[in-house]
């Protein structure tokens, strides 16, 4: 794929929606620069896009302010980080340098949508004092039509959910949830591949870990299957039939299946590879909170969080420039400092999953493991009390991913790293206003 330029951003979206994602970077990409330097990576950061709104973008009234103490390598990009720009060398190689690209390419030009009636604002409260950012309302237009393909997709090609699922499909709102948290995407497919990852993976925790007839007991063997779905089971003529004919067996490996094969035309082989591996790190998380349920375990706060590392969304904001049209090299994505930030993006959207969805759970049979009730447990707290310092664990942990995400955009400024890490912040930003706003799903304890 090309080196992505500015996000392709559809002509019905606010102004604001050009510029959500870069409050990540804009502090540390000027702090601790020259000022031609700077001059240079705010361009990097926020080529072409339109004024920003009247608030300073991203803070919501009375936010917490993202520390302005920054960390910037000194000396700029490491010895490693330069021989990875340079890319290889030698006859022939040159089309492959990443920094010799001075001119990305252009993006693909959006059609203009026909004309609609504003959406209406989200309902919904955010939770108090947790850290979070605004988010422009999703197009609705664009937010219509994913949610048509999406159950026209979960009912005719995969046969997902039985008739009287229905509401709790609709209730879902999954377009709303994959527009807001991609809105560089250049076209509904693009959005679509996002869409039906997500849903075959909610239906693999529904069906064999939760609410729709999960169970601990025998998950390691199902989840195992069912990931062959993503990562081809490579075996004997005599027994490859039989492993394709149990894609077919139940709903989610169907929905893994062919959600899979959707990404896998559309992505590149590094792509596809690393959605695999983030995968896996899922499923191993999944086997480990049933492992704790099965011994009837209460972790300590620490296992808890190292268990919600890999059982979180951190699949979902991986494939953020398959969705958006682009490719972070596989070398760029390996490095430990973007590992780092993904994982921390993961780790905070996850607790933003506890925090709200925690009345759902306390009203569902059967204990259910979120970091309040972990706390409360292990340090001798109230409900209360150890709900408000979750929500402390999570402004830490969203503090740590921003103060990251913009060391790293300093210190490697390449158009598509820049670009990756303005889509992570934007997924972590949609997700937490899909959260907010699924009153059908979630209501928030009365602690204030």
């Amino acid at each position: 794929m090309p080196d992505p330029g500015p996000s392709p951003l559809q002509s019905s979206l606010p102004a604001a929606a050009a510029r959500f994602g870069a409050h990540v970077l804009a502090e540390a990409l000027a702090h601790g620069r020259g000022e031609a330097e700077t001059a240079g990576a705010h361009a990097a950061a926020s080529a072409a896009l339109p004024s920003p709104p009247t608030l300073p973008f991203g803070r919501a009234p009375g936010a917490e302010a993202v520390p302005a103490d920054v960390p910037v390598p000194d000396g700029g990009p490491t010895p490693a980080m330069e021989r990875i720009l340079r890319g290889p060398s030698g006859l022939g190689t040159a089309a492959l340098s990443l920094a010799r690209r001075a001119e990305p390419a252009a993006p693909q030009a959006l059609e203009a949508p026909e004309p609609h009636e504003p959406a209406e604002p989200a309902v919904g409260r955010p939770i108090p004092g947790l850290y979070h950012h605004p988010v422009p309302e999703p197009d609705p237009l664009r937010v219509e039509e994913v949610g048509r393909r999406i159950k026209a997709w979960a009912l005719d090609e995969v046969e997902l959910y039985p008739e009287d699922w229905e509401d709790q499909f609709d209730g879902f709102s999954v377009g709303r949830y994959m527009v807001a948290c991609h809105p560089d995407a250049p076209s509904i497919e693009h959005l679509m591949i996002a869409t039906r990852l997500m849903v075959a993976e909610n239906a693999v925790d529904d069906c064999y870990c939760e609410d729709h007839g999960g169970s601990p007991i025998g998950l390691g063997g199902r989840l195992l299957l069912a990931h062959t779905a993503l990562d081809h089971l490579h075996t004997t003529k005599e027994y490859h039939p039989q492993w394709e004919e149990s894609l077919h067996a139940d709903a989610p490996r169907r929905a893994y299946r062919s959600a899979m094969d959707y990404f896998v035309r559309q992505s590149t082989p590094s792509q596809a590879d690393r959605y695999r591996h983030d995968m896996a790190r899922l499923h191993m998380g999944y086997l480990a909170e049933a492992a704790w349920a099965q011994t009837d375990h209460v972790p300590e706060v620490w296992e808890y969080l190292a268990m919600r590392q890999f059982n979180n969304f951190r699949p979902c904001p991986t494939i953020t420039d398959t969705v958006g049209g682009y490719e972070l090299p596989a070398d760029l994505h390996a490095q430990p400092a973007m590992q780092r930030v993904l994982a921390l993006a993961g780790n905070a959207t996850t607790i933003v999953n506890d925090l709200y969805s925690y009345t759902k759970e306390l009203a569902s049979p059967g204990k259910h493991l979120n970091l309040p009730v972990v706390i409360a447990e292990r340090e001798d707290l109230s409900d209360r009390e150890a709900y408000l310092k979750a929500v402390e664990v999570h402004n830490d942990l969203m503090h740590d991913f921003e103060s990251e995400a913009a060391a790293l955009a300093a210190a490697c400024p390449a158009p598509s790293v820049v670009r990756f890490l303005r889509g992570v912040a934007v997924w972590v930003d949609g997700n937490h206003y899909w959260h907010q706003t699924n009153t059908y799903r979630y209501s928030l304890p009365d602690f204030w």
